[in-house]
């Protein structure tokens, strides 16, 4: 488009170039594979000597143009797309460690992070320290000669706690380490680590970039020679994202914005409410006041998110009470989606974390995550409401 504009512009506006047909939505293009003109088309093309598309484990119209969108809005210099957002996290640490290497990581993530790296990585000699996320000084004493990789969430999941991504930045610069920030809770929208030290952004497509809960998704942007490698490992690996998700992701992308605004909207005033009620024993929420990091949120964020996490008081028992009396809200594993989600992170997403790993990273049995939805605020509230009485 040549000059550039506003966010949301940029992802309505990015688009692949029209085809003799003079289309005004970008088409499908399900196809395995690409024909050449000639044998030295042929050649050249898979001696990657001609920028061209090849094959659809690699590279497809769709998904180039669902990763340009991406990389204007991370502000990265490239990118690759994924069949899910464990494809993208698994495939950006394969793609950049060696046998023997280390990284550091905030021990708060994603149980399927957890496992990948205290159940499979050490078959590879490929070793973890986790530091507190409110302890970031303890990287300085974490960081080895085969330190290779600095990795976080930021909010983190489930316990939407917030670290300070400008601080990861410095940290990283000074002990020459990559820096990686799985982005998915907050959307390109809301945040940009690139903008405050990161060298690769990671995100789940299938949370709030699809938005509706259709389909799974992937993608690392970041350094163009970071990513290359990323697209080495997984050119022959094979994870790359199926061109039909791709076209989806990339019309979802145009709603980005909107969506994520009632979603913020809606998920604040939530946490305020749950934060009066009496049958709760704490909120947490990056745009709360009461959040402990509720200034550097408010730093590095637009606003706070879909996902608010909260306790009930009285326990295993009264959460599994609470669970069964939901009648509107959803009970499932996803969240990002249209319609609220409700999770219990104990005994689903971080079931395979032990009691006291659970415990270090504030998942406590009566802990409830909530992806706050689009429906009216007024009916997620009574809902809420009614199962908590």
């Amino acid at each position: 488009m040549g000059k550039k504009h506003k966010f949301e512009t940029e992802a309505i506006r990015t688009q692949l170039e029209r085809s003799q047909f003079l289309e005004h939505s970008s088409p499908l293009y399900l196809t395995s594979s690409f024909v050449f003109e000639d044998a030295e088309d042929m050649r050249a093309s898979f001696a990657e000597e001609k920028d061209r598309n090849v094959y659809s484990r690699y590279s497809n119209p769709n998904s180039s143009e669902f990763i340009e969108k991406v990389c204007k809005m991370e502000g990265a210099e490239a990118g690759f797309a994924f069949a899910s957002g464990m494809a993208a996290v698994f495939s950006t640490f394969a793609a950049l460690l060696q046998s023997g290497d280390h990284i550091i990581s905030a021990r708060s993530v994603f149980g399927s992070t957890h496992s990948l790296f205290t159940n499979f990585f050490p078959k590879w000699n490929i070793t973890h320290s986790y530091f507190k996320i409110d302890a970031l000084d303890e990287i300085d004493q974490l960081v080895t000669p085969k330190t290779k990789i600095l990795y976080a969430e930021s909010p983190t999941n489930p316990g939407v706690d917030v670290l300070d991504l400008e601080e990861l930045g410095k940290m990283a610069k000074k002990h020459n380490l990559i820096l990686i920030i799985d982005n998915c809770f907050a959307s390109p929208y809301l945040q940009q680590p690139i903008k405050l030290g990161a060298d690769l952004v990671i995100h789940s497509g299938t949370k709030l970039m699809d938005g509706q809960g259709r389909v799974l998704a992937g993608i690392t942007v970041g350094k163009a020679d970071l990513i290359d490698k990323v697209y080495r490992f997984s050119r022959i690996t094979g994870p790359s994202l199926s061109p039909f998700n791709a076209w989806i992701l990339s019309k979802s992308l145009e709603t980005l914005a909107v969506r994520v605004d009632r979603h913020c909207e809606n998920a604040l005033k939530l946490a305020q409410f749950l934060e009066q009620h009496e049958k709760v024993n704490w909120v947490k929420y990056p745009f709360l006041k009461s959040h402990p990091k509720y200034k550097v949120a408010k730093k590095q964020m637009k606003a706070g998110g879909c996902v608010v996490a909260f306790e009930v008081k009285g326990g295993l028992d009264a959460g599994r009470k609470f669970f069964d009396a939901i009648q509107l809200l959803s009970l499932s594993a996803n969240l990002g989606d249209s319609r609220s989600i409700i999770t219990h992170p104990a005994s689903t997403t971080h079931s395979k974390l032990s009691i006291a790993e659970r415990a270090a990273v504030g998942i406590t049995d009566g802990s409830v995550r909530i992806s706050v939805g689009l429906e009216h605020i007024e009916d997620i509230i009574a809902d809420i409401s009614q199962a908590l009485g």
